[in-house]
């Protein structure tokens, strides 16, 4: 079994690191980092929803391209690289693949033509503090087709126009904005928020119990997520090689010591079991195969552990430098944390993990 990508896809991924690389310099990435006011970039946003991405995996009857799920990964490798300050994630890979997942045709008919077309941002709003979402701290309720309640923390929540919402009986689409208060966090080039629901209109999304649809989407953007954190940390492997073949101690190039050269070696391996399972995940996503949580889970820890890894190692190979403000390391490692904490902590994945593989030992 072949599980590269194919000569068509390889030129869909080698067109967007092009694009990305001449519209999403570490210059606009530190335009929105530097800048307390702006969430988001606005011009890159606008030539990503261009060039047809949002759509990719939206069937071409609700105005996207039809591509599939193996392209979406393939472009969502690309943002992660660029570390792209877009709500990309929230929209594509939770709303968009909620909709599609649980949405009825009118809903799709609705909403998918506005994502592909980049006229919506969505977020999907599921904790209300810290810990794991559990059908016991699930405080937001629906009555009357009206929402009330608090979520913390929702990314790009402050700038998402379409919310879907957990509630105690179920996902609920919410029409954005609603009100919101701006969240500090270690990635400022993916804003978060508080959102507060106060009767809200609001709209059911699928029949499925609320913590069951929402794992189900959680599973879906796990791969896609794995995918971002795996082009990141490709990148910091890259960032980390070259300065070390230019910097000079001693009379040589510090790739020159065993120390450095076990550094990059040890990221060298975290990103290649990670891209394996990352594989894997686009797989099952693709063919809708029953061994998607699975294969999310194994997908979402490897990735979260490679990007933090290489994130972090990339700045100790750039020594004092690395540590900053001017130097471009931080960048990643922001975004390695940032990741690692949307659609549950790399502790949640474990032990979805573990569940998985027990009960298909016991199968």
């Amino acid at each position: 079994m072949n599980f590269d990508y194919s000569d068509d896809q390889k030129m869909l991924k080698d067109e967007a690191r092009k694009f990305l690389d001449a519209k999403c310099t570490t210059k606009v990435v530190r335009g929105v980092l530097d800048d307390a006011g702006r969430h988001y970039d606005e011009a890159l946003w606008r030539g990503v929803a261009e060039q047809g991405w949002l759509g990719a995996a939206i069937p071409e009857q609700y105005g996207g391209l039809g591509l599939g799920h193996v392209e979406l990964c393939a472009l969502a490798e690309e943002l992660g690289r660029a570390v792209a300050p877009i709500p990309f994630a929230s929209t594509v890979y939770f709303v968009a693949e909620a909709l599609l997942l649980l949405g009825s045709e009118a809903q799709k008919e609705r909403w998918l033509p506005k994502i592909a077309a980049g006229e919506v941002i969505g977020a999907f709003a599921t904790s209300e503090g810290p810990g794991p979402v559990t059908s016991g701290n699930i405080r937001t309720t629906v009555a009357n087709n009206r929402i009330t309640g608090t979520k913390i923390p929702v990314t790009d929540g402050n700038i998402a126009n379409l919310l879907i919402v957990l509630a105690k009986d179920g996902l609920y689409l919410v029409e954005g904005p609603v009100e919101s208060e701006v969240l500090t966090t270690l990635d400022p080039t993916r804003s978060a928020a508080r959102l507060t629901f106060a009767n809200n209109e609001a709209e059911r999304l699928g029949d499925e119990d609320g913590l069951s649809a929402m794992q189900q989407v959680f599973d879906r953007a796990a791969v896609l997520l794995a995918f971002e954190q795996l082009g990141g940390a490709d990148r910091a492997l890259e960032m980390a090689r070259a300065y070390a073949l230019d910097r000079q101690a001693f009379g040589r190039p510090i790739a020159g010591y065993q120390a450095i050269k076990h550094k990059l070696a040890d990221i060298y391996v975290k990103n290649e079991i990670a891209r394996s399972n990352a594989y894997y995940g686009a797989w099952a996503l693709n063919a809708g195969a029953a061994e998607l949580p699975l294969a999310a889970a194994t997908a979402r820890v490897a990735a979260s552990e490679a990007y933090w890894f290489a994130s972090k190692e990339n700045i100790q190979t750039h020594g004092g430098i690395g540590f900053t403000w001017e130097a471009d390391p931080q960048l990643h490692y922001r975004r390695s944390r940032q990741l690692s904490l949307v659609a549950g902590a790399p502790s949640t994945w474990r032990e979805r993990l573990v569940t998985q593989l027990e009960q298909r030992n016991a199968a």
